[in-house]
């Protein structure tokens, strides 16, 4: 999990709302470009955010404000058995995020104890 600039590309939104509105409103995204057509549709936005996967500080209060931007929760953040907070939504152009805070470091002996039979752990 990287901290640092990612890209994320929103293609051909199927609506009037900027995507880049919702992307700032709920990670903190900056628009570095955008495509508008005449009619108003996005045919391209492209957006900074941090990471490449959503890692952030504070998991449960980066879904709350995704969803007061008007995301859905497809899974509620809760303690992963590898330390991290982890929670899955969708915002409102249909794409799926986890967003997680990393937490304590877990050994993989550790991470095989959490899980049990449950999953096969590769050093």
């Amino acid at each position: 999990m990287a901290w640092g600039k990612g890209w994320c590309h929103t293609c051909a939104a199927p609506t009037r709302l900027r995507p880049s509105t919702f992307y700032n409103v709920a990670f903190g995204a900056v628009e570095i470009q955008r495509w508008t057509a005449d009619d108003g549709r996005i045919g391209h936005a492209e957006l900074a955010l941090a990471g490449e996967v959503l890692s952030v500080w504070d998991a449960d209060a980066t879904v709350a404000k995704a969803v007061g931007a008007g995301a859905g929760i497809e899974r509620p953040v809760t303690m992963r058995a590898d330390g991290a907070r982890s929670g899955w939504i969708v915002d409102p152009f249909g794409h799926r995020w986890n967003v997680q805070t990393p937490g304590e470091h877990v050994s993989v002996e550790q991470l095989r104890d959490r899980v049990g039979d449950q999953y096969d752990i590769t050093d």
